[in-house]
């Protein structure tokens, strides 16, 4: 399968450019079709936590506002969903005799995928934010909690478990090497996760835009940026949207080095085994940084503020 230039991919598009993550309903029949090859059964609990997601980022769900941060949102949340079906169908084709893993492992990892974020939405109750990015920093242990609240309610119960071990793959709260799981299978599924994670969000087609329009305004909620930044990460305090695009080549390139081939072991390689040879994310993930590096020899601040880093086609 052939991926789309960044120039020919609409903003809803996925790096395929053929399912719309924006829209719950395609993710999942997509999500369906993709992990049906290897589980015959037991899928059908997926339709449901889909549905559900879709009401919680809505605010139609009991308790809950709708999802107000920009970035992490519903369109983000399905990306990295339908990356992580694809990579555990690229694991199952290349493991399916010696490293098979099961239909339970895989549901959890669904699960976790669709709430690995849940943590930004605010009960309706918190009267003291405005805003979920206030909880950037605490989101992943919000989110464990939220999955140890509702899996239940939907006769998920011990999914629990292993959900709440493996949404720590996706934070920064804890080093990935110390997230402890009980053994191999459940650990390949947090590597899996983890790296559905990074690579569908550096593959968006609007990421250049989205990191400073949506993802900087974040950042300052949650005192990681402005003014009243204090902590990140990496150590920086971004001090406007300009120099959060600064940064951000090193981290698409830290993150790869890091994190996706060190400790996450390069699992990434998994989408080419999905798409038949070529790795869209990684080709796309590759496409965003050297745009941006060429924008930024230019050593013109105003484009980092201009249409230059709005996808190509607006």
């Amino acid at each position: 399968m052939n991926g789309a230039p960044l120039s020919s991919r609409a903003r809803e598009m996925d790096v395929s450019n053929r399912v719309d993550v924006t829209d719950p309903d395609a993710v999942c029949a997509e999500i369906l079709d993709i992990l049906g090859r290897h589980y015959p059964r037991g899928l059908k609990p997926i339709k449901q936590l889909v549905e559900d997601f879709a009401r919680l980022y809505r605010g139609e769900y009991p308790g809950y506002h709708a999802c107000d941060v920009g970035y992490h949102d519903l369109q983000h949340v399905l990306d990295v969903t339908l990356a992580m079906a694809r990579l555990v169908d690229g694991h199952q084709l290349c493991h399916r005799d010696e490293l098979p893993l099961d239909t339970k492992l895989t549901l959890a990892g669904i699960a976790t995928a669709l709430f690995h974020d849940s943590g930004y939405i605010r009960r309706r109750r918190d009267t003291r934010h405005s805003n979920g990015a206030v909880y950037t920093r605490t989101h992943v242990s919000r989110s464990s909690r939220f999955m140890g609240e509702y899996l239940p309610t939907v006769g998920l119960d011990w999914a629990v478990p292993i959900c709440q071990r493996i949404v720590h793959f996706t934070g920064y709260e804890v080093n990935p090497a110390d997230i402890e799981v009980p053994g191999d299978a459940e650990r390949t599924i947090g590597w899996l996760l983890g790296t559905a994670d990074l690579i569908a969000q550096m593959a968006d087609v609007a990421y250049l835009e989205k990191c400073r329009d949506q993802l900087y305004p974040e950042f300052v909620e949650g005192g990681m940026a402005g003014k009243r930044g204090r902590y990140t990460k990496t150590g920086i305090i971004y001090k406007s949207p300009a120099h959060l695009m600064q940064s951000t080549p090193n981290f698409i390139r830290s993150a790869i080095q890091v994190r996706l081939d060190g400790y996450f072991h390069a699992y990434y390689r998994y989408a080419g085994h999905h798409f038949g040879g070529p790795n869209l994310y990684m080709d796309a993930i590759e496409e965003n940084c050297t745009r941006l590096e060429q924008l930024l020899r230019r050593n013109d601040p105003k484009l980092l503020m201009g249409d230059a880093l709005s996808p190509p086609f607006t």
